[in-house]
Order: structure tokens, then C-alpha cells, then sequence
């Protein structure tokens, strides 16, 4: 759950919208957002369109068997993509305080380029992962930028976090948040520890992650029975993690279940959010976005061994990765099936 925390019982308007607001001088979401990060995100969401659409292109080039060209474009999208995720760094950093995130989005450029560079160098066998990241933007980006299907998702998802709290404790029922949509988990500020409460956003709807094993499924070659399994189950195991994990953090940010002084330090003097925050802080960015990336791999694990074809972009981002050509399916003992003019092979 990436959920925004802000003082319960007042309002904030939406960050795409390009204000904060808080009652009686509280910080909202815990960090001051410049008004040029701001009104960044949504020119970064054009790029993203751009770029997903160059990679799109690349894939038409590809079915054409115009390899050479598909190399080309294919360098150019992953250029642009490690745009996008520069542009990104600040907001991660200074909205969303994620050291994790903000070190990823800044890794992300170089390795971009690096990826794009080995196409033009004639590594062919990128286009495959390529293909992958074509098929994670169309899968996550309506969601991301189209505002009534954003609205939809992170509403269905508040709904059914609602319902789940409500088996393990009590649910204060759920009000408008600073998004604008019914988000918010309406705790009384007078009866929690912290005064604070979460409410949901698009990142706390775990269709990131989807799209990631959605993505690697849709770019191979494999029979359509085990591609729809793979998808369903990896689907299926998001979904219930990401309702465990948003549970978890709407309860420990009211409740402060954090809230012992060494965590307040290290939040206040490191992170330099408010003490009240201490508790949303570290049950989201210090415990549920690393535990996110250990589920990811066991998720990865469940689908590779129901569609082992997924290894070739796998081994593909492991080469960008390392710069070592690897074969993961001797390592899994599986039978990788992977298309013979994409496993390691670079254009003749």
C-alpha cells in the first residue's frame, strides 16, 4: 500500500491537482511538495504514453520481421522510459519519502540507456524484454492516467480494505480523501494515538505489480491454457497480499504501533517527517515495500514453474542487470521452452 497519510478530519487536495492543504498548520502528507514536482506529473505522464507507445512500435516492427528497425525503435523507447523514471526521482524522494523507490527511479535511467545501447549493438535478444515493458504499459497505464478508471480501481480497492479491517478489528468506514475519491478510512483524530489515517491511492491498488507478471506473460510465446494460469495465480496472490499489506498500514498509522522513540527519531531527524507520521512511515516504507519486493520474487518463482517461457525476459534484465549471460532454467532445473531467436542470441 503506498497510501498518502494526512491529519484526520481535515481535507487536502489531490497532489495531481497541484495543491496540499492542512488544518491549523499541519503538514499534509508529511513533506513540503514543490509546485514544479508538482506540476511535473502529469508531463511525465505523456512520456509515459510516448514511451510505451515507441515500444509498441518496436513490437509492430518485430511481427514485420523488420528486426533492424525493431531494434532501433526499441532503443529509442528505452531511452525515453529511463527519462520517465528520472523525472520521477523527485517525487518519490520529497512526496512519498521512499528511499527505496527514489533509488530505483534514479538507477533506472542508466540502466535504461545501457538497454537501448546493447540494441543498437545488435543484442536482438532484447527485444523480448522489450515486448514485456510494451505489455506492462498497456496494462497499467489507463488505470494510471484515465481518471474515471483510476477512480473505479482505487475506490473498488478502498472498499474491499474496508471490508477486510472489518474481520481483524474495526473498520471507522470509509469518506472522501484528499484524492477526491471515497478513499479515506474515517478515523476520529480524538480516539487514535496519532491523530492520523491513510486513505487509498493508485499504488496501493497493486496493479503495478500486476502488470509486471501480466507483462512477462503477454511478450512470450507459449500455449494460451498455461499464460491465462500463470496469470490468474500470480493475479490471484497480489491481490491477497496487497489487501493483507493495506490493512496492516491503515491500522498502524492511527494507532501508532510505531511510535517508540527510536523509530520517531530516525523518521524525524533522517527522514524529516513529523513525528505523527512515524508510525505510517515505517510500517510502509521501511517494512511493506521490502517485504513487497521478497513477495515479488516468490510470485515470480510460482510463475516461472507454471510458464517457464517468462525466463527469457527474465535473464534479458538480468544481463542489463550484470552484464553476464545467465541460464536461469538449468538453475531451476526447468525447461525454459523460450523462443530460439531470443535466448541469448544477438542479431547475426
Amino acid at each position: 500500500m503506498n497510501a498518502n497519510v494526512i491529519p484526520s478530519g481535515t481535507s487536502a487536495a489531490s497532489v495531481r491537482a497541484g495543491a496540499t492543504e492542512a488544518a491549523s498548520g499541519s503538514d499534509v502528507l508529511g513533506a513540503v511538495v514543490s509546485p514544479a514536482i508538482i506540476t511535473s506529473l502529469d508531463s511525465v505522464d505523456v512520456l509515459a504514453w510516448v514511451a510505451i507507445g515507441t515500444f509498441v512500435g518496436a513490437i509492430i516492427l518485430e511481427w514485420r520481421d523488420a528486426i533492424d528497425g525493431a531494434r532501433y525503435v526499441a532503443a529509442a523507447a528505452w531511452a525515453l522510459f529511463g527519462v520517465f523514471w528520472i523525472l520521477m526521482a523527485p517525487y518519490y524522494h520529497y512526496e512519498v519519502n521512499s528511499p527505496l523507490q527514489t533509488v530505483l527511479a534514479i538507477a533506472a535511467l542508466p540502466l535504461c540507456l545501457w538497454a537501448g545501447y546493447l540494441l543498437l549493438q545488435g543484442r536482438r535478444s532484447l527485444l523480448v524484454l522489450s515486448r514485456a515493458v510494451a505489455f506492462m504499459g498497456i496494462i497499467y497505464l489507463p488505470a494510471e492516467t484515465i481518471p474515471v478508471f483510476r477512480q473505479w480501481l482505487i475506490e473498488v480497492t478502498a472498499y474491499q480494505t474496508h471490508l477486510a479491517m472489518d474481520l481483524v478489528a474495526t473498520s471507522p468506514g470509509i469518506n472522501e480523501g484528499a484524492n477526491g475519491y471515497q478513499s479515506r478510512f474515517d478515523f476520529d483524530p480524538d480516539e487514535t494515538a496519532t491523530g492520523r489515517t491513510t486513505y487509498i491511492i493508485m499504488a496501493c491498488t497493486g496493479l503495478g505489480s500486476m502488470a509486471i507478471f501480466g507483462g512477462l506473460i503477454a511478450a512470450v510465446k507459449a500455449p494460451l491454457r498455461r499464460k491465462a494460469l500463470g496469470f490468474v495465480v500470480a493475479v490471484g496472490i497480489i491481490w491477497f497480499l496487497n489487501l493483507v499489506r493495506n490493512v496492516f498500514i491503515a491500522l498502524a498509522t492511527p494507532h501508532g504501533w510505531f511510535q517508540q522513540g527510536p523509530f520517531v527519531y530516525v523518521a524525524t531527524e533522517w527522514v524529516g517527517t513529523v513525528p505523527e507520521r512515524t508510525s505510517f512511515w515505517v510500517s510502509h516504507n521501511v517494512l511493506s515495500q521490502p517485504l513487497s519486493v521478497v513477495a515479488l520474487v516468490g510470485i515470480a518463482y510460482v510463475v516461472i514453474r507454471l510458464v517457464p517461457e517468462v525466463l527469457a525476459p527474465l535473464e534479458e534484465a538480468l544481463f542489463v542487470l550484470t552484464g553476464r549471460e545467465l541460464d536461469l532454467a538449468d538453475a531451476l532445473g526447468t525447461d525454459a521452452g523460450a523462443e530460439p531467436e531470443t535466448r541469448k542470441s544477438a542479431a547475426d
